[in-house]
């Protein structure tokens, strides 16, 4: 199964230290997916990572975007082995570079990153209990993205050349 991508096009936390943040999980987290920031890891050595946790009804707003760069880890634990970034997860306990989503942000995703199907649905938002975001038909109150064109995304597969994959790239148009 193909995992998510996301590439940051145009994100103020590319330029703004205070909206990126270190994470832990008690789950799997692939890119592109959202979290809730809880408190503080009270692990030794964490002392500046905060406990992720997927969204709920009651907190669909000021969401964080998994953005960890894409090394994949083999099941020998050897890194950098496999080109593919869609074989990349946030694993159990790993560390979870987070972005937070500012109104006006460009994020292109994969379509693995988005969860339900597109038909005519226009944007992807927060949902209960979901860390990938959801086709709808319009914003809710909460983490809210607007499709703004169907692209692709260039990957590498280990052969000589790339390969396409279908992308979104869309925009934040609400965040609480």
């Amino acid at each position: 199964m193909a995992n998510g991508i996301i590439e940051k096009t145009n994100m103020a936390a590319t330029d703004v230290a205070s909206y990126n943040r270190t994470v832990v999980s008690a789950s799997a987290v692939e890119n592109g997916s959202v979290l809730s920031l809880g408190a503080l890891s009270s692990t030794a050595g964490e002392d500046e990572v905060f406990v992720g946790v997927a969204p709920t009804t009651g907190d669909l707003s000021n969401l964080w975007i998994a953005a960890t760069p894409e090394v994949v880890v083999t099941a020998g634990k050897y890194k950098g082995l496999d080109p593919d970034p869609r074989n990349f997860t946030n694993a159990i306990g790993d560390m979870i570079a987070m972005a937070k989503p500012q109104m006006g942000d460009m994020i292109k995703l994969n379509a693995d990153a988005v969860a339900g199907t597109i038909s005519t649905n226009t944007f992807v938002v927060a949902t209960n209990t979901a860390q990938k975001l959801t086709w709808a038909a319009a914003a809710v109150t909460g983490l809210s993205l607007k499709l703004r064109k169907t692209t692709s995304m260039s990957i590498g597969t280990g052969a000589i050349g790339s390969h396409k994959i279908v992308a979104y790239l869309f925009e934040v148009v609400a965040v609480a």
